[in-house]
């Protein structure tokens, strides 16, 4: 007599990103399933949902939670996520830095990962409609960071002039003659971002790719420095109530004029000294290079389209332990930009000793410009969902539940691929894209055992790969294909 087994009951995951929101945030949930033919939510949310998907909450005023409910032949099973509406007071700015350490530090004390999206041409493209349904996109994905230009050259429908028909100046080009009505515009924007709890890079006068047409350099050396030391002091002022600013010198090019960087630079210093500044120059370029030790620099940065961009940012956290971040890379959907091209730029970053990277995509940074430098598919707004951008988001999750700030590259963990270790030895996370062998040797300092999981970069969803002694070393195959590309992280945490 044949028996047949009893069908598997209904297996579900689901995740909330952030899982600890302010008042009036929302929240990312995420799901999948296995064996079920139906499901349904309640709770905070209800309906029918698909077997696999993600859906953004409304506002949440209330610790709230999200229960779903599936079914299929071997049952009903559910399981519940509750988002946590932190109700006091929980802003991260100002940022500082301290000596030794190579992150930012937030208000309450914290590492700040700077996470960021690039949208060049926010303050002058958009509605301010638009502006909110861009902010609120970005921080439901858990971006913290955006780069901005103050004042737009060339990627705007009317730029220099802002969705509204603002100029910057009221003399054209003419830096000693600002609009007050678009510098408003410009500070609802940051006071937008600031609401969402965001950081805004702020680029006062973007210089433009080789000082070319689509920057300000041409202008800025009719003007001079002493009319640019002016500007700069009229921006400490118009800009003294907020403190989610850091400010952004350059753009794209490492002038051969210095005094024209440094003007606007020091304009601000002379009003408010509490700002953080830093530097965006020529491809290829780092900031401490260019910069040296200028006064105003705070912030390291690195600009590379090498594929190994591993080599450029160790070389500069080796150099100096200034705070640093990789501020640009290819941009997806421009040239070979890949979702997995960029999201390993953004791994490869982290892991030779950043501690936060830019993301940009084409066409958000431009918003739909009409002079935008490559073709591109549909609008900024159905961009939003990119696979790019849904990249950055698993890569926030992965960085933000650990302490990350622990992590030193260590590429000798692994035959293949990029890898960093805490100093404590706790845990390490090591990006590849075929089978590696890692030398478990080298995490003996954190425990006597190590927990392995594949973590998949594109859905941010992971798959076990065992517990294994802290010794010798130990071949480990990826899952394979991940959804956006062959690329995966193993995660690796001690024990005793």
């Amino acid at each position: 007599m044949s028996v047949t087994a009893p069908a598997p009951e209904p297996a579900i995951t689901v995740t909330a990103n952030p899982s600890t929101v302010s008042a009036g945030g929302t929240s990312t949930l995420s799901w999948s399933t296995s064996n079920a033919d139906s499901c349904s939510a309640s709770g905070g949310w209800s309906g029918t949902k698909a077997l696999n998907g993600s859906e953004v909450t409304a506002a949440l005023n209330a610790s709230t939670t999200f229960q779903l409910s599936c079914s299929g032949t071997g049952g009903t099973t559910s399981r519940s996520v509750t988002v946590i509406v932190n109700t006091t007071s929980s802003s991260a700015f100002p940022l500082r830095t301290e000596a030794g350490k190579r992150y930012l530090i937030d208000a309450q004390g914290n590492p700040f990962l700077v996470h960021g999206d690039t949208a060049w041409s926010l303050i002058v493209q958009l509605t301010d409609a638009e502006v909110d349904q861009y902010l609120n996109d970005r921080q439901a994905k858990g971006f913290n960071t955006l780069l901005v230009n103050l004042i737009e050259h060339h990627y705007a429908d009317s730029a220099p002039r802002n969705a509204a028909g603002d100029a910057p100046f009221l003399t054209a080009n003419d830096f000693s003659t600002p609009n007050e009505a678009y510098f408003a515009h410009a500070a609802s924007v940051i006071q937008k971002a600031a609401d969402r709890n965001m950081l805004v890079l702020l680029t006062p006068a973007y210089m433009g790719y080789n000082g070319g047409n689509e920057g300000w350099y041409k202008v800025m050396t009719s003007n001079g420095a002493t009319k640019l030391r002016s500007y700069g002091r009229y921006l400490a002022n118009r800009f003294s109530a907020f403190n989610n600013i850091v400010w952004v010198h350059g753009g794209d090019y490492s002038p051969p004029n210095r005094s024209l960087l440094d003007a606007i630079a020091n304009g601000i210093h002379d009003v408010n000294t509490s700002w953080l500044h830093t530097f965006h120059g020529s491809p290829e370029s780092a900031a401490r290079d260019f910069i040296g030790t200028s006064s105003w620099l705070d912030i390291n940065t690195v600009y590379s389209y090498d594929t190994d961009l591993s080599g450029k940012v160790r070389a500069q956290y080796n150099a100096s332990s200034m705070p640093l971040i990789m501020i640009e890379s290819r941009y997806e959907a421009e040239s070979n930009g890949s979702a997995q091209y960029v999201r390993s730029h953004a791994y490869q970053s982290l892991l030779a000793g950043a501690s936060g990277q830019i993301f940009g995509n084409n066409p958000i940074w431009h918003f739909d410009a009409p002079n935008a430098p490559f073709a591109y598919p549909g609008t900024w707004k159905t961009a939003l969902n990119s696979a790019g951008s849904t990249s950055m988001q698993a890569l926030k999750s992965l960085w933000s539940g650990r302490a990350w700030w622990l992590l030193k590259p260590q590429d000798s963990l692994v035959s293949t691929g990029h890898a960093a270790v805490a100093q404590n030895g706790s845990f390490a996370l090591a990006y590849v894209g075929r089978t590696v062998t890692v030398q478990l040797s080298q995490l003996a300092a954190g425990g006597r055992s190590v927990t392995a999981r594949w973590f998949n970069p594109y859905t941010g969803m992971y798959t076990a790969a065992g517990t294994y002694a802290t010794s010798g070393s130990r071949t480990f195959a990826t899952p394979g294909n991940n959804g956006s590309g062959s690329d995966w992280v193993l995660v690796l945490e001690t024990s005793d």
